[in-house]
């Protein structure tokens, strides 16, 4: 059996989930063809198409996800294998329609800058269901060998099956603009130059210029000034990362996922790399004995367990467990030392997804419930050591969820600051004297890591932070903030997401 889940009042769903996307670029008009990606949209054309060839499904995948990463806030990560299963696309045409999509993301606002300067109106006046198009078309012509007839006639193909004979006139045009010249050409058009450092990172690599500014300073250097690391970190982002896998303690070994193809990870004794294939096909995972999950994740899960409490271990609290994958790695850790290990969720439908990510965890450590810890329904003093996993900005993961960077503003940090400090209140709360807090954010955005612990830490007479980075000394290269008490992960330094950890111990 699964274990149970119990239920608290739900408050509304947080910020992290719901948030809409405000891409500087996104149109809100609503053509004729809209309707969702996959709608109808062929207004423009004549009859019955014939059956797509594999270069236009191919793109028409690339292309439906994309409309609903735009439109829905849809997550390209969990939408494209459905759509990869739905179209019965595998092999060499799997990987072209994963490398159009992801890169397409990746590359956004590079090729909404050139775009820009090939239509002889505002980009943000493009209707709705043709940007994606056109961005899937630039991607092409600007990010890979593909030669340029093959991508402009293919683009255009599913321009006159989604949004009608018109539109894909307007595509052809503006495509062929495009690829008149190559990405150096165009960068050297359309990014600003050595003056303005920060902008030229944001149109050079694709990212917001907040975002630019925002992980400089996280770095240690200056906006204004020279960004050579901020410059290496914005490239990382850019490239595809490798597939971590967590071998669930005391369900599975790093034997068998190198048996399994995997090869050993360089600092969790838990993880293993997967460099090619479908992670979803592997046996251990299909168990459910093996997930998916980033290195960094693991290790500051691994981290709150090394330290040592004075007095009893045996009850552990994950505050804010969904989906599930540090809940995994703590279950199995807490049974192996007769712990017991209570993941909460606010969200009914993620709760669910702990209960399967801990199923059949070692002795049946964990128990499921669904509440909000925020307003806790357990005890003050009630445990022994408490991860808050905190909703974030996820700007520690745009190598994995690339969209990320479009749909955060420099206002969403200050919209999740009340929840992050509220949990982090109340985990210290929940924790009795002598136990410890871990204090963890896939974001190394200032106001979202030093600054919510310093400011809640600062207001309490029983917490105290402790340097996180002497449980962790295998890596190196991670300790942040003053003094260096903090963990800060990075994907140029580390290969791993940038996640960021502070470890608190309540005193009496």
């Amino acid at each position: 059996m699964r274990p149970p889940i119990d239920h608290e009042p739900r408050r509304e769903a947080d910020p992290d989930v719901t948030d809409r996307s405000r891409s500087p670029y996104r149109s809100g008009r609503r053509g004729p063809g809209a309707g969702g990606a996959g709608g109808k949209g062929n207004k423009g054309g004549k009859g019955t198409p014939p059956s797509p060839s594999p270069g236009t499904a191919v793109r028409r995948v690339a292309y439906d996800v994309l409309r609903a990463v735009q439109d829905r806030d849809a997550y390209a990560n969990l939408l494209l294998p459905a759509k990869l299963r739905d179209r019965g696309l595998t092999g060499r045409d799997a990987a072209l329609a994963t490398e159009l999509t992801y890169g397409t993301l990746r590359r956004q606002g590079t090729y909404d800058a050139v775009l820009d300067a090939c239509i002889d109106r505002s980009l943000s006046s493009v209707d709705a269901e043709v940007l994606p198009l056109l961005r899937l078309g630039a991607h092409q012509l600007l990010g890979t060998g593909i030669p340029p007839h093959a991508a402009v006639s293919a683009t255009v193909n599913v321009a006159r099956r989604t949004i009608g004979q018109h539109r894909a006139r307007f595509a052809n045009a503006v495509l062929r603009k495009v690829g008149a010249r190559d990405l150096d050409a165009w960068l050297d058009i359309v990014a600003p130059g050595p003056e303005d450092p920060a902008g030229r990172l944001a149109v050079v690599h694709s990212h917001p210029r907040w975002v630019v500014e925002a992980l400089a300073r996280a770095l240690g250097e200056d906006p204004a000034g020279d960004l050579a690391e901020t410059e290496r970190l914005l490239a990382a982002h850019n490239e595809r990362p490798e597939v971590t896998l967590l071998a669930k303690p005391g369900r599975a070994s790093i034997a068998d996922l190198v048996n399994a193809g995997a090869r050993e990870a360089r600092y969790s004794p838990y993880a293993a790399y997967l460099s090619e294939g479908d992670p979803a096909q592997l046996t251990e995972v299909r168990q459910r004995r093996v997930a998916v999950q980033d290195e960094a994740s693991q290790l500051v899960g691994l981290a709150l367990t090394r330290v040592s409490v004075d007095g009893p271990d045996a009850r552990w609290l994950d505050a804010c467990a969904g989906p599930g994958g540090k809940a995994a790695l703590l279950a199995g850790l807490a049974g192996q030392r007769e712990a017991r290990l209570l993941a909460a969720e606010v969200q009914p439908a993620r709760a669910g997804l702990v209960a399967s990510a801990v199923h059949r965890s070692v002795r049946d450590s964990a128990r499921v419930v669904v509440a909000d810890s925020t307003r806790p329904a357990w005890k003050d003093g009630a445990f022994d050591r408490v991860l808050v996993d905190a909703p974030c900005t996820g700007l520690g993961a745009l190598r994995r969820r690339p969209e990320a960077r479009w749909r955060r503003t420099p206002e969403s940090a200050k919209e999740l600051a009340p929840t992050q400090e509220a949990l982090l209140q109340r985990a210290l709360d929940a924790t009795r004297p002598g136990g410890v807090v871990a204090y963890v954010t896939c974001s190394p955005h200032l106001p979202e890591t030093e600054g919510v612990v310093e400011g809640v830490v600062a207001g309490r007479s029983d917490a105290e932070v402790i340097r996180a980075a002497d449980f962790l000394q295998e890596v190196p290269d991670i300790a942040a903030g003053k003094d260096g008490k903090y963990v800060q992960f990075w994907p140029h330094r580390h290969g791993t997401d940038a996640m960021f950890l502070a470890l608190i111990r309540k005193s009496a």
